[in-house]
């Protein structure tokens, strides 16, 4: 039932201007807000602060031996230095993100040179002089956890993107390939939501894990990268399109 309201008297001395109240209680929400600091609202989600010499929240995952992880000062800046002797272990960080939200991975890395036995086709091959990757678990099925993981590959074109040998729920995208590149630091960018898509066929679920590694366990090679900061990042804006543009 809908009841018409006549017009409202004016409130008295004594009573409560409660539009204004509520106007003072939503100002000082959104300030509240505001003060959570930059998580609450970030464009960046800094994984890993190399740069600074953080490590925090980052785990060892050792598969055969141990690849060294240590900081080094390159150039100017600090630098995560990974060194592999015939060993496979990597670090890891869990996180919760909605890669809807995040769905640009930036990262930066630097090699000495591929694995010259390294063949991304075969099991005794799969060794990787710098990889990073993206983990999505599945509720309740471990088994049916999917990776996006992407390698400096030794031989498969620029571009290339394959079943990882051991398991096809690790899916490798070759972002570079080769020496031409190795000595120099080099710039990455990817979008994770649109690599889910392209390789499994669905949106993604939410990120669960990233994790960086040098390896040459099967090759029993050598092998000396360096990695820079890792970070997920919002779209940028779209242009404002100007006035009259479409005259």
């Amino acid at each position: 039932m809908i009841c018409r309201k006549g017009p409202e008297p004016s409130p008295g001395p004594g009573r409560k201007r409660r539009p204004r109240l509520r106007a003072k209680r939503t100002a000082i929400f959104v300030l509240s807000l505001l003060l959570l600091g930059p998580s609450a609202f970030s464009e960046e989600i800094v994984l890993g602060h190399f740069s600074a010499g953080d490590l925090s929240g980052w785990k060892p995952k050792v598969f055969r031996g141990q690849t060294s992880y240590s900081f080094v000062v390159d150039g100017e800046r600090q630098v995560l230095m990974a060194r592999s002797r015939g060993a496979a272990s990597g670090l890891y960080k869990e996180v919760t993100l909605d890669p809807s939200k995040y769905p640009v991975l930036r990262w930066s890395w630097k090699i000495t040179g591929t694995i010259p036995k390294g063949n991304a086709m075969t099991k005794a091959g799969d060794d990787y002089a710098a990889r990073v990757y993206v983990v999505f678990p599945r509720t309740f099925s471990f088994f049916r956890t999917r990776a996006v993981n992407y390698i400096w590959a030794n031989r498969i074109p620029r571009g290339s993107t394959l079943p990882n040998a051991f398991t096809s729920n690790a899916m490798m995208v070759a972002v570079e390939s080769g020496d031409e590149k190795a000595g120099t630091w080099v710039a990455e960018e990817r979008n994770v939501v649109e690599d889910y898509r392209m390789l499994f066929g669905e949106d993604p679920p939410a990120i669960g894990a990233v994790a960086l590694m040098t390896d040459t366990d099967n090759t029993g090679g050598e092998t000396v990268a360096y990695y820079g900061d890792i970070t997920l990042q919002t779209l940028p804006a779209r242009p404002a399109i100007p006035p009259n543009s479409f005259q």
